[in-house]
């Protein structure tokens, strides 16, 4: 009997995300998107005006607020 492999890491669709994008992944309003990115707790990336979120900053946007709630999880999941 063989053990189950591990759970591979989520490979996004997409590296890059619209603003309106990231707010319907995070459930979260523009003004509370628009507050963490001037905060610096969610980075953006210009392409030319156009603010674009990269995936890679969603998960270490839910990643904090996991941290921060005091939840412990495998990232590896």
């Amino acid at each position: 009997m063989s053990s189950p492999s591990p759970m591979p890491a989520a490979v996004p669709l997409r590296h890059l995300y619209r603003i309106t994008e990231a707010m319907r992944l995070l459930s979260l309003s523009r003004s509370v998107i628009y507050e963490q990115i001037r905060a610096g707790r969610l980075r953006v990336v210009h392409q030319g005006r156009t603010p674009l979120v990269p995936a890679l900053a969603i998960q270490q946007y839910v990643d904090l607020l996991m941290r921060e709630s005091g939840v412990e999880y495998d990232q590896a999941s």
